[in-house]
Order: structure tokens, then C-alpha cells, then sequence
């Protein structure tokens, strides 16, 4: 592990009051993408108010299983094989987390492995907002050619030395996110900050056996795919306020949910209704924890009138599950 301190600079003297008054600037490094996959290293810029660095951190992570695509990240299972379990530095992340918004480049990927890993620890990451910086370069309305952290960088001269090493990239980050902060501040941008919700309730799936990859291997596939039956029962319709579910209704999901989505896709899935991963007009019902979100799904649930609900409430409606007409 790895800390530093670095001397903060001088800032512009106003400030929007409703800001945040601290961040913390993460970066993981992962086995793959899937839900079960795991980080095997990680890396946090703390920041003040005003974007000013305060210090960072970096380790590696042992994850019990092979480490994946070592042509990405380039840590094969000898250099993991001594590094601490998560469950071991998750009291030392949780101090730089605590208290302060979790920034990242496509933010709910690494909120969610973060959530994942405390999960496993039987312990919740100290983390009730988040920011991408995808979202927030999105409201600027930069002249980016896409949305990669490179074109970032770039856009605000930040040399990336080691693209996929968290800690350089957590650094090229916290560079970035600086000046991005300060214009929208300049600007009067509400910042795109996201509720985060903590697993408190998760299931494990047997893990990969660990492996000797060499850096040049590459397996035709290392993420596990994972398909549900289609549903059985024809969809009866939109869900109505005070009545119960129909099996064969499509449910779809947005954002965190305290219940690990699978989870609750899966108990969905038992009780016969048809979960949707995309939002149309024949969807029955929306389940949102952040109804007023401006993801994808939630707006489109709101140009077709679909209905929405919370987790809570979802999870009382599945207690009750209506069978299917018989045909």
C-alpha cells in the first residue's frame, strides 16, 4: 500500500454552497465485469471541496481466483498472490471513502464492485453519493470525441502514464475532475450526484479456479454469461396502482437497489413475472429507488406513462403474485 501527501493549491473564492465538501477520486481494477467478478486493485485520490488533492492511496488486492484479463491489467496471480484479502484493507477504503462523494469514470461500475466487495466482508462501504464524470463532462457539454478517461485526460492536457494501473488512473482522474469541477462551479452546473444505496443482502456464486495466466494469454472468454428461461405467461398489461402483480408482466429495474440485483431479478423472474432489461410501452412496471434520475430507463418510463415503484414497495407486491389467466 501506498500514501502520499501533496500541498494544496489556491482556489477560486466562490464557491457554490450546495457542492459537496469533499470527494474521493476511485479507481478499481477488476477480474472482469460481471457480478461476480472481483477487484484486485484499487486506488483513492482524496479531494477538498475546491478539487485541491489531500492525499492518496493505492494497494493490491488478493481475489481468490484467477485475475482475468492480464493483457488489460497486466497483474497476473503470482504478483496477486501475496497481496491482502479485500476484507483486510476494507477498513482503510472505508476511512477514504467516508464522508465524501465517490467520483469515477463510469461511477456505477466501480459503486457497484466496491458494494459487492463489502457485501462479501458482510460489511457496507461508507458511500451515499456518487459522480460519474462521464455525466458531469455530458452537462459541460465538452468537445469530447468520446467518453474513454484518455480523451478526458487529453481535453485538459493530463499525461496518462499507465492506462489501467488504478493508481495512475485514480491521478489522471482527480487531474481531470479538478478542472471540470471548477467550471461547473463557474458556471452554476448542478452537479450529476447519484443516491448510493449499500448491498444489504447479497449471494455468491462458486468463484473460478485460479490460474497461471501469462500475460499474453487470452481466453476466448472471461466473463460468465448468464440467461434466464423466457417467461412462460403472455403479458397481461400495465401494472395499477393498489393491485396486485400479474405473472407476465415485464418488470424492469434502475439504479441501486439495497437487494443485489440479481437477486431480485431472480425472485422476480421465480414468481412468473418477465424481467425486461430495456424500457417500451409494453412494460408493466419500473422498479426505482431514484424515480427522479435521469437515466435512460427512468425517462423513458416517463414518456410511456409506465408505472413506478420502489424497492420496498416491490418487494411487498412479489409477496402476492397473481397466477396467469389459463389460456
Amino acid at each position: 500500500m501506498l500514501e502520499d501527501r501533496t500541498p494544496t493549491a489556491s482556489s477560486p473564492t466562490e464557491w457554490p454552497a450546495a457542492y459537496p465538501r469533499g470527494y474521493a477520486v476511485v479507481d478499481v481494477e477488476t477480474t472482469g465485469l460481471a457480478r461476480d467478478d472481483r477487484i484486485i486493485s484499487a486506488a483513492v485520490y482524496r479531494l477538498d471541496a475546491r478539487g485541491e488533492v489531500e492525499d492518496h492511496w493505492y494497494t493490491l488486492v488478493n481475489p481468490e481466483r484467477d485475475p482475468g484479463p492480464v493483457w488489460i491489467h497486466g497483474l497476473t496471480s503470482e504478483v496477486l498472490e501475496g497481496a491482502p484479502l479485500f476484507r483486510d484493507v476494507a477498513q482503510e477504503f472505508a476511512d477514504r471513502l467516508d464522508g465524501r462523494v465517490l467520483v469515477a469514470h463510469n461511477a456505477v461500475f466501480d459503486w457497484q464492485m466496491i458494494a459487492r466487495e463489502y457485501a462479501r466482508a458482510k460489511r457496507e462501504a461508507p458511500v451515499r453519493q456518487r459522480l460519474c464524470t462521464i455525466a458531469l463532462a455530458k452537462e459541460l457539454a465538452l468537445p469530447l470525441p468520446n467518453h474513454k478517461l484518455e480523451s478526458l485526460a487529453a481535453h485538459f492536457g493530463v499525461v496518462q502514464r499507465r492506462a489501467h494501473h488504478a493508481l495512475d488512473d485514480a491521478r489522471v482522474l482527480a487531474e481531470a475532475f479538478r478542472p471540470s469541477l471548477r467550471a461547473a462551479a463557474a458556471g452554476g452546473v448542478r452537479l450529476p450526484l447519484h443516491e448510493c444505496r449499500p448491498l444489504t443482502e447479497w449471494q455468491d456464486r462458486p468463484a473460478p479456479r485460479v490460474g497461471q495466466q501469462a500475460g499474453g494469454s487470452r481466453p476466448t472468454s472471461w466473463r460468465p454469461a448468464r440467461k434466464r428461461p423466457a417467461c412462460p405467461y403472455p403479458n397481461p398489461g400495465r401494472y395499477e396502482d393498489g393491485k396486485r402483480l400479474k405473472q407476465g408482466m415485464r418488470i424492469a429495474f434502475s439504479g441501486d437497489t439495497s437487494v443485489e440485483r440479481e437477486l431480485l431479478e431472480d425472485r422476480a423472474a421465480e414468481a412468473g413475472l418477465h424481467v425486461a432489461t430495456s424500457i417500451s410501452r409494453l412494460t408493466s412496471l419500473l422498479v426505482t429507488n431514484d424515480p427522479d434520475s435521469g437515466t435512460s430507463k427512468v425517462v423513458k418510463a416517463r414518456q410511456f406513462g409506465t408505472p413506478v415503484v420502489d424497492e420496498a414497495a416491490f418487494g411487498q407486491l412479489l409477496r402476492d403474485v397473481e397466477p396467469a389467466a389459463p389460456r
